[in-house]
């Protein structure tokens, strides 16, 4: 049986446009207890909504768990690590105040623990989600729309050095 999973990552620092042009990549850098416990439950196989924090709070993406936990070599605090790749970009993002806003997102980690940067989704959350995301955005969040079509300057290269990349 295929989990679901929440990872959240901060843009500026590493977003969904970077996944897309790197291919895959380790998901490393957890920190928290709870968190680290939740990403070493991941399974290949395993599903995560890609949820952009920060100024954006947004989910904008689903990738695939492709190898397990393992320990990161390269972290001294004991972190642990797993191997993702990008499935899809969702049709539209989906933001935390549409979220908020779903009384069917009662009980959902993201909205009970909020600085958790991994975390388990119910098979009903997931697939709520995935309605909204085709769904027309709410009044509300039409400005986190606007911010979709700028994600990829968040990654801090220039859309022509991107595209330039993307051709070798």
């Amino acid at each position: 049986m295929v989990a679901h999973w929440l990872v959240k990552q901060e843009p500026s620092t590493y977003s969904w446009v970077n996944l897309e042009v790197d291919g895959e990549t380790e998901w490393d850098g957890v920190h928290n207890a709870l968190a680290l416990r939740h990403l070493r439950t991941m399974a290949p196989g395993d599903l995560a909504l890609f949820y952009h924090s920060g100024s954006e709070r947004a989910c904008v993406g689903i990738l695939r768990v492709v190898r397990g936990p393992r320990p990161d070599p390269n972290d001294p605090r004991g972190s642990w690590t797993v191997r993702v790749r990008p499935v899809r970009p969702l049709r539209r993002p989906v933001t935390l105040a549409e979220i908020r806003n779903d009384s069917g997102f009662a009980g959902f980690d993201l909205l009970r623990i909020s600085r958790l940067s991994v975390m388990p989704v119910s098979d009903n959350h997931w697939a709520l989600l995935l309605l909204h995301e085709r769904n027309r955005a709410p009044s509300v969040g039409r400005t986190a729309m606007g911010a979709r079509s700028g994600r990829g300057k968040t990654s801090g290269t220039p859309p022509r050095e991107r595209a330039a990349r993307r051709r070798h």
